[in-house]
């Protein structure tokens, strides 16, 4: 029988979700909401405006149209409940309920739940008082020197300190003024890790992990890691640094680690888990959990799945992942690059338009689009991240050539991206072959 999906969402990672559902035999209909211009009209996808705020009108909604299946892209829906309130009205949906999602809504709770359950992470506490933080900042034996507002801040909510002193800043700017509104009005006093960071996902039904390939993540705008934090910049997958050993003792140790102790706590958590690590020389520490899928993660893991997506998910919410456990592409790499507003992560113009999108198609690369939207009949930019461009090869540098390809190919006034995306990872195959 062929089915009718829902995606929740409007970035890339959507548009990317969008893309590997429609591959399945099983579906006739992807509906992205509220979408960009790439899921607007496109073979099996379309753009729906339902209100996804609205619990009872997107119940509604999903009723009459006989959606089968909810998929939730990013994390302020599921803290908000969606999951629950869809659940309870008899619909199938992907994605943790709220009390699972604290794992990514609160940054407080997140910490207090790894020391509870043993899973490595940086030394830390909690504060609601900017003088008490600041005192602890100057007073702490080791380097407290990062600084998160608790609650949910769209990804930007962490500040690295190199200095005391601007750690203090950082706090006062977050509690007192409002930097991220009421997400920081708790923060997360850190130590400051040294190391490689990652990111290492899976899909879970509440009991079985079933590990992606790990992923690594460019938060800096520009080349070399110099310039302001982002979003994200691109991202490239898998990230050797990562050995097979590696692997198992993250899954083991992070990933089983946290879906056993939150199913303990009374809720078992069903969809993706997001660890971001941090590679020390004490072994992996967790510095985040996501609740979903990480963008731009998503848009270099989902193209190296083998298997049918839908099919995953539908496995992944009946509680048989142990039976059917995801097939991934071997001896292949993919690299995304991000092309971002100028002025990005300040502020940006929009509106303009962008050319060279079916040059990139006709070079065999997949374009997902996050800030876009149609104007006239032309593709117009509409956010601070507006698309980014995929490419998947036989090894990690033929990848990245041909993603630069596709992002020459393309233009848009101002138009910011990095060329280097994965030079970590290059450097330590270089080094590795030399040793």
């Amino acid at each position: 029988m062929a089915e009718t999906v829902l995606v929740i969402g409007s970035g890339a990672r959507e548009h990317a979700l969008a893309w590997k559902l429609a591959q399945s035999a099983h579906i006739k209909h992807v509906l992205v909401a509220p979408g960009n211009a790439g899921t607007a009209s496109n073979g099996k996808i379309s753009n729906s405006d339902v209100p996804t705020n609205d619990h009872n009108q997107l119940i509604s909604f999903c009723k009459s149209n006989d959606i089968s299946l909810v998929v939730v892209g990013p994390e302020a829906p599921l803290a908000a409940g969606l999951v629950d309130d869809l659940t309870a009205a008899g619909l199938r949906c992907f994605g943790p309920k709220a009390k699972a999602a604290q794992l990514e809504a609160s940054k407080s709770f997140s910490k207090d739940f790894m020391i509870r359950h043993g899973i490595p992470t940086a030394k830390y506490k909690s504060f609601t008082n900017p003088k008490e933080a600041c005192d602890f900042i100057n007073s702490a034996d080791f380097p407290a020197l990062v600084v998160k507002a608790s609650g949910l801040a769209a990804g930007k909510g962490v500040i690295v300190a190199s200095n005391k002193e601007e750690a203090c800043k950082a706090v006062n700017e977050i509690m007192q003024d409002k930097a991220f509104g009421e997400a920081g009005d708790t923060v997360v006093v850190e130590e400051l890790l040294e190391g490689e960071e990652v990111s290492c996902l899976c899909f879970t039904d509440g009991y079985t992990v079933a590990p992606m390939p790990p992923a690594q993540d460019h938060k800096r705008l520009m080349d070399g890691d110099q310039g302001p934090n982002t979003g994200g910049m691109g991202a490239y997958c898998p990230a050797p640094q990562i050995s097979k050993d590696l692997r198992d003792q993250i899954r083991d140790t992070v990933l089983q680690r946290t879906v056993d102790g939150i199913r303990e706590e009374g809720a078992l958590y069903i969809g993706v888990l997001y660890a971001g690590l941090m590679l020390t020389k004490d072994g992996p520490k967790v510095l985040e959990f996501n609740c979903r899928f990480g963008d731009p993660e998503c848009q270099v893991i989902l193209p190296l799945l083998q298997s049918d997506l839908y099919e995953v998910i539908q496995a992944t919410i009946a509680g048989g992942l142990a039976g059917s456990m995801p097939v991934w592409l071997e001896d292949h790499a993919a690299v995304t690059v991000v092309m971002a507003s100028g002025g990005y992560p300040g502020s940006y113009n929009k509106g303009l338009e962008i050319t060279g999108l079916s040059k990139a198609k006709e070079l065999g690369l997949e374009v997902f689009h996050a800030g876009t939207t149609l104007k006239d009949g032309k593709v117009v930019t509409s956010g601070g991240r507006v698309l980014t461009v995929t490419s998947v090869g036989k090894d990690l540098l033929s990848a990245l050539e041909e993603a630069n390809k596709g992002v020459s190919a393309i233009d848009f006034p101002g138009a910011v991206y990095r060329k280097d995306i994965g030079f970590r990872a290059i450097a330590y195959l270089k080094q590795h072959r030399c040793v």
